[in-house]
């Protein structure tokens, strides 16, 4: 069993940065690709970055392309979501996860494809 625990998050006027934080403890010896995911009121969640074991594979939706950077440092078991040039439509809670896998270089952008969740964090973007 794997425990995810979220930090950063809050509020911020558009322009603005924020850094998401997701801590993993428990069963942390086998590999595990990361991503996150958020989820804006009355809307689905949906895949915002992801990166593999490895770190050196990420993938991003197109509406943070340039704005968002995913990273990770295993040995502190953590994953970052660095957010700059904040819009009000990134206004949504956000949710980290964790994938169990043989694949060092797998990234994954399904929510289905995922075995453990962060508790959520509130990311609230003012124009």
């Amino acid at each position: 069993q794997v425990q995810l625990v979220q930090s950063g998050g809050g509020l911020v006027q558009a322009g603005g940065s924020l850094r998401l934080s997701c801590a993993a403890s428990g069963r942390t010896f086998s590999t595990y690709g990361m991503g996150w995911f958020r989820q804006a009121l009355g809307k689905e969640r949906e895949f915002v970055a992801g990166i593999s074991w490895s770190g050196g594979r990420m993938e991003y939706v197109d509406s943070v392309k340039g704005r968002f950077t995913i990273s990770r440092d295993n040995g502190k078991i953590t994953t970052y979501l660095q957010m700059n040039s904040l819009k009000p439509e990134d206004t949504a809670v956000y949710y980290c996860a964790a994938r169990r896998t043989g694949n060092i270089y797998g990234v994954y952008v399904n929510a289905v494809e995922y075995d453990y969740w962060g508790q959520g964090t509130q990311v609230t973007v003012s124009s």
